[in-house]
C-alpha cells in the first residue's frame, strides 16, 4: 500500500509539473510573441524553421531537471554539509535573505560563466553544447534548446560555488530557496535575452545582459566565443570575453553537424564526433 502511494504521489508530482508548464509556455507565449513582432531584430513568421523543435525542447528541459538535476544537487548539500565547518554554514544561513540572493547571484554567475565556458573550449562538452548553437533563428523559445547534459552540468557548476561558499546551505530553514531562486532568476532573464528584440538597455548594458550582448554569443561568424555571462556582462570584461558593438550580428548558427529534428539532437552527441570547438572558426549557447 505504501509503495503504491509513493508511485501515485511521483505521478502526481510529475503532472503538476507537467502543467505547470503548460501554463508557462502559455505565459511565455503571450508575453514574448507580441514584442518579437512589434520589435523583431529580423522579422520571422510565428511557425519558423525549427519552431517545433524548439518546442520539444521546452518540454523535455521543463521536465527533465526533476530526474537529472535533483539527485546530483542533494549530493553537493549533504557534501558541503559533511565538509564545511558547521559554525561557518550556520553564520553564511543566519544571513538576511536579500545579502544572501545577491551574493548567491554573484558568486552563482561566476560558476555558470565558467561551465558555459569550458562547454565551448572542451570538445566532449562542445558535442553537447551544439545543440544550443545549431539554432539559425534565435527567439525567446531558443532558450530551452539545449541538450539535458548540456544543461544539467552548466547549472551544476554555478551549484557547486554555492555550496561551497555556503550561500546554499542544508541547514536553516528552506535549504532549497535560495539555490532555486537563482536558478528561477537565471531561467527567466534567459527567455528575454534569446528573444528576438531589437530593444538595447543603454549603460545598463554593463551591468546586466541583453538580447544584443547574447545573440553576439550565437553569432555564426564574427567574433564567435563571446559574452558567456548570463545575467553579468561583468564576467566577460574581467575575463576577456566581452563584445557588444552597435550592430547586430549577420547570421547565427554553427557548422558543427547536427541533425534538424529534437531525436536526433538528442542522440547526436553520442555518435562519432562532431565539429570540435576550434572548427567553431565557422560555427556558432
Amino acid at each position: 500500500m505504501l509503495s503504491l502511494l509513493a508511485s501515485h504521489h511521483h505521478a502526481v508530482a510529475l503532472l503538476l509539473q507537467a502543467l505547470r508548464t503548460c501554463v508557462w509556455l502559455v505565459i511565455f507565449t503571450a508575453i514574448f510573441v507580441p514584442l518579437e513582432h512589434f520589435f523583431s531584430v529580423r522579422p520571422s513568421k510565428l511557425f519558423y524553421k525549427g519552431w517545433s523543435t524548439n518546442l520539444g525542447w521546452y518540454f523535455v528541459n521543463s521536465l527533465a531537471p526533476i530526474f537529472l538535476l535533483g539527485p546530483p544537487s542533494a549530493l553537493l548539500a549533504a557534501a558541503s554539509h559533511a565538509v564545511l565547518p558547521a559554525s561557518f554554514t550556520g553564520a553564511v544561513a543566519g544571513l538576511p535573505l536579500g545579502v544572501r540572493m545577491v551574493a548567491a547571484m554573484v558568486v552563482g554567475e561566476i560558476g555558470f560563466y565558467w561551465g558555459h565556458r569550458w562547454t565551448h573550449e572542451i570538445p566532449l562538452l562542445w558535442r553537447f553544447h551544439a545543440v544550443h548553437h545549431s539554432a539559425e533563428h534565435v527567439n525567446y523559445l531558443v532558450n530551452t534548446r539545449a541538450h539535458p547534459v548540456d544543461m544539467v552540468f552548466t547549472r551544476l557548476c554555478g551549484l557547486v560555488l554555492l555550496y561551497a561558499t555556503g550561500l546554499a546551505s542544508p541547514v536553516g530553514p528552506h535549504p532549497t530557496l535560495v539555490p532555486g531562486l537563482v536558478l528561477l532568476i537565471g531561467s527567466a532573464w534567459s527567455y528575454f535575452i534569446h528573444a528576438n528584440v531589437r530593444w538595447r538597455l543603454g549603460p545598463l548594458e554593463e551591468l546586466i545582459s541583453s538580447p544584443a550582448f547574447h545573440h553576439w554569443h550565437h553569432s555564426r561568424e564574427d567574433h564567435k566565443d563571446h559574452n558567456y555571462s548570463s545575467m553579468l556582462p561583468f564576467m566577460d570584461r574581467l575575463f576577456g570575453t566581452f563584445y557588444l558593438p552597435r550592430e547586430w550580428p549577420a547570421a547565427y548558427g554553427t557548422d558543427t553537424p547536427m541533425p534538424a529534428s529534437l531525436s536526433g539532437q538528442l542522440l547526436e552527441p553520442f555518435g562519432p564526433q562532431v565539429g570540435a570547438p576550434a572548427q567553431r572558426s565557422s560555427a556558432g549557447s
